[in-house]
């Protein structure tokens, strides 16, 4: 039998990754994977406002990554500064302001390689029913967007033309990723929680023929990544959040081996 503390691992990690796919899904159809890593890259600032006001760090994470998409939504509609710089400026910024706040706050203790890489090993049952009850209520948001996100993903033109509101689907998307990246710092880390994202998905793409197939299959990548790279961690005394993102890293080389009976793209005529 295994320990509490890995079993535990075990159910954070797949309650994760069963809510970060179909979210995964969307930033590759949508190109937004460095948009993943400055939301992730300003939970550190949201852990340096939580340890300073004493405040809730789930929550100030959320509130931290949620003011910075809404931030980035109002800077790009006054078409200032180009897409990639905006974020550029914002995921540097925000992370070097929380390693500064944290450095000025001496009395404070942190251990920011667990904040960086995360430490799923050392979640607790209320760090579950965290994370299990926002996936669900994550994954309830997705299935009530799901029509508007997908028509304005393909077509934001057509999507705006038959009333389904692409900027407030877009909003939406935004925010909700702040909720996955809050609750999933503690597992695998400011650093990795975009490689969780964007590995499930872009191995599931290949098997998809929907959009829909494809967003089950990311979760169940990834909770096959969370499985696998927990037991590779317990095996080889690896750190945990990174070996989750190595498993997945390996699922997503196996995908693009040929299938059986095709033969690979270069030697197609």
């Amino acid at each position: 039998m295994f320990d509490d503390f890995f079993v535990r691992a075990i159910l954070a990690g797949v309650g994760l990754a069963l809510t970060t796919g179909p979210l995964g899904c969307f930033i590759i159809w949508r190109r937004m994977a460095y948009f993943g890593d400055t939301i992730a890259h300003s939970a550190l600032l949201g852990v340096a406002l939580s340890l300073l006001l004493q405040f809730n760090l789930t929550l100030a994470v959320f509130l931290v990554a949620a003011t910075v998409s809404i931030l980035l939504l109002f800077l790009q509609k006054r078409q200032a500064l180009s897409a990639d710089a905006l974020l550029g400026i914002l995921s540097h910024a925000t992370l070097a302001i929380g390693l500064v706040m944290v450095a000025f706050m001496s009395w404070v203790r942190i251990d920011l390689i667990a904040f960086l890489f995360g430490d799923i090993l050392a979640v607790s049952k209320t760090d579950i029913v965290t994370i299990w009850g926002g996936g669900i209520l994550v994954l309830a948001a997705i299935a009530w967007l799901w029509r508007p996100l997908l028509a304005s993903t393909v077509n934001p033109e057509l999507a705006e033309a038959e009333g389904l509101q692409p900027e407030r689907a877009r909003l939406f998307f935004m925010l909700l990723m702040a909720v996955v990246i809050a609750i999933a710092m503690k597992i695998v880390g400011i650093m990795l929680i975009t490689s969780l994202l964007i590995i499930p998905a872009a191995a599931a793409r290949r098997f998809a023929s929907t959009p829909e197939v494809m967003a089950i299959f990311a979760s169940l990548i990834g909770a096959v990544a969370v499985v696998g790279g927990l037991f590779g961690s317990l095996t080889y005394d690896t750190p945990s959040g990174p070996s989750i993102v190595a498993a997945a890293l390996i699922l997503f080389i196996l995908s693009l081996l040929p299938k059986r009976g095709q033969a690979p793209e270069g030697q197609r005529s």
